[in-house]
C-alpha cells in the first residue's frame, strides 16, 4: 500500500511539473509591446506601440478624469511603456495595469478633450515590428462627453468577438437590437417679437413677423425629415431677451441654432441676403466699423430701432464660442452657396465681424438676414409664402450637407 501511495504521488508531481512546463512555454510565446512613441503633428496627435506579435485591442475615452483606454489581450506590455516623456498637448503620463485573466489595460490621462480619429495595426515591414497606432484629434467639451464608454470603442473584429457579455447587459441587449442614430436637434430663433418689432419696412411691414412667419415654414420644411427635431424659440408675437434663447438653445441641447432677421438700410435700394458668424477680424471695412460702434453700446430690451446692424451685433453677442465657431462658418458656407442658387444674395454673402463676446450656446449658430425690408421690392418678396418656402428648402439642402459629417 505504501508502494502504491509513493507511486501516485510521483505520478502527481510529474503532472504538475508537466504542467509548469507548459504554462512556461506559453508565456514564453506570448507577444509582448515593446516600445511607445507619442508624435505631435499639427492638431493632432498619434500614439504609435511597437509589439512583437499582433493582438486584440479595444480603444475608447472615460471621464472623471478624462483618459484614454486601451485594452489588449494576447500581448503583455513591458515596463518602459509607463515611463513615456513624449512631450504633446493632449496626454499627459501612462498607467498599466490588469482587467482580468489575461487582459491589460493602458490609460493615459488626457491634458483636454479628444475624439479619437482611428485606430489600426500594421504588420512588420521595411524593418519595423509590429505597430498598433491611434490617431487624436481635439474636441469640445460636449463631443467627448457623447463619445464616452466602450460602446463607442474602436476594437479589433476579433476582440469583441471574444469580449464576454453578462446575460441581461445593457451591452447584451444593445448588440441585440442597435439603437437607431439619434436625431439632430435644430432651434431656430425668430428675431424681435413683443415690444419689440425690429426694423419696419417700407410699407410698414415689421421685422418679427417675417422672421415669425419664416420659423414656422423653416420648421415645416425641416420637420418633414425625420432626422430632425425642431424647436423654436418663440411661437407667437412675445419679446425674449437675447440670453434667453441662449438658455432656450442649451435647454434642447441643440446641435444647430440659426437665428433669423431681416435687414434694413437708409439706401432703399439696398437688397439681397447674408448670413453671420463671428470671427475675431472683420471681414470688411464695414463690419469692423459696426463692431467698434456697437461694442460701446448698451443693449436695452432690443428696442433700439436705428439700422439692422445693431440687431445683428446684439444676436451675435450671444453666438460666440471659440470651440463652435469652425462649425458655425461650415454651415454658413453650406447656407450662403444654397441660397445663392434660389435668391439675391449680397457680395461676400458669408460675412465675419468681431464682435465681443457675452454668452453664447455650445453650438454651430449662424444669424440669417433674409433680406432688406427697406427695399419694396425685397418687402414684397418676403410677405409671399412662397418665397419663404423657396428659403426654407434651401436651408435644408444646406443642413443635409452640413450633418453628412460624421463629426456634427
Amino acid at each position: 500500500m505504501q508502494k502504491v501511495w509513493q507511486y501516485i504521488t510521483a505520478y502527481t508531481r510529474a503532472i504538475f511539473i508537466a504542467m509548469l512546463c507548459c504554462v512556461y512555454c506559453t508565456n514564453a510565446h506570448a507577444g509582448k509591446i515593446t516600445n511607445l512613441r507619442i508624435g505631435q503633428g499639427v492638431g493632432n496627435v498619434r500614439i504609435v506601440f511597437e509589439a512583437d506579435s499582433d493582438f486584440d485591442y479595444k480603444v475608447f475615452t472615460l471621464s472623471e478624469p478624462n483618459r484614454l483606454v486601451i485594452d489588449v489581450k494576447g500581448v503583455d506590455v513591458s515596463s518602459s511603456v509607463s515611463k513615456n516623456k513624449d512631450d504633446n498637448v493632449f496626454v499627459k503620463n501612462v498607467r498599466v495595469g490588469s482587467t482580468g485573466v489575461d487582459g491589460v489595460r493602458i490609460a493615459f490621462d488626457l491634458k483636454q478633450p479628444v475624439l479619437i480619429k482611428k485606430a489600426f495595426v500594421l504588420p512588420p515591414q521595411s524593418g519595423f515590428n509590429w505597430r498598433f497606432a491611434i490617431d487624436l484629434e481635439a474636441g469640445s467639451e460636449r463631443d467627448f462627453m457623447l463619445k464616452l464608454g466602450s460602446s463607442n470603442a474602436f476594437s479589433s473584429d476579433s476582440f469583441s468577438q471574444n469580449e464576454i457579455i453578462p446575460q441581461n447587459s445593457p451591452v447584451q441587449k444593445n448588440k441585440a437590437q442597435p439603437q437607431q442614430s439619434k436625431r439632430k436637434i435644430i432651434v431656430i430663433d425668430a428675431g424681435h417679437g413683443g415690444v419689440d418689432p425690429g426694423a419696419i419696412g417700407y410699407k410698414g411691414t415689421y421685422e418679427k413677423k417675417i422672421t415669425l412667419a419664416m420659423a414656422k415654414e423653416l420648421k415645416d420644411v425641416l420637420s418633414d425629415n425625420s432626422k430632425y427635431k425642431i424647436y423654436l424659440t418663440r411661437t407667437k408675437d412675445v419679446f425674449i431677451p437675447l440670453r434667453e434663447r441662449v438658455k432656450i438653445a442649451r435647454k434642447y441641447d441643440a446641435d444647430l441654432f440659426i437665428s433669423i432677421h431681416a435687414d434694413s438700410a437708409r439706401n432703399r435700394k439696398a437688397k439681397g441676403l447674408s448670413v453671420y458668424t463671428l470671427s475675431e477680424t472683420a471681414s470688411d471695412k464695414e463690419a469692423a466699423a459696426l463692431a467698434e460702434k456697437e461694442n460701446k453700446a448698451d443693449i436695452v430690451a432690443g428696442l433700439n430701432f436705428a439700422d439692422h446692424t445693431k440687431e445683428v451685433s446684439d444676436i451675435l453677442l450671444s453666438l460666440a464660442q471659440r470651440e463652435t465657431n469652425n462649425s458655425s462658418s461650415e454651415f454658413a458656407n453650406f447656407l450662403s452657396s444654397e441660397m445663392s442658387k434660389v435668391v439675391r444674395t449680397v457680395s461676400n454673402t458669408h460675412r465675419f465681424a468681431g464682435f465681443a463676446v457675452l454668452k453664447a450656446p455650445d453650438v454651430p449658430s449662424v444669424l440669417l438676414e433674409l433680406g432688406y425690408l427697406s427695399n419694396p421690392d425685397e418687402e414684397k418678396l418676403l410677405r409671399q409664402k412662397n418665397y419663404r418656402k423657396k428659403l426654407a428648402k434651401a436651408t435644408l439642402k444646406a443642413v443635409n450637407k452640413f450633418f453628412q459629417d460624421p463629426k456634427h
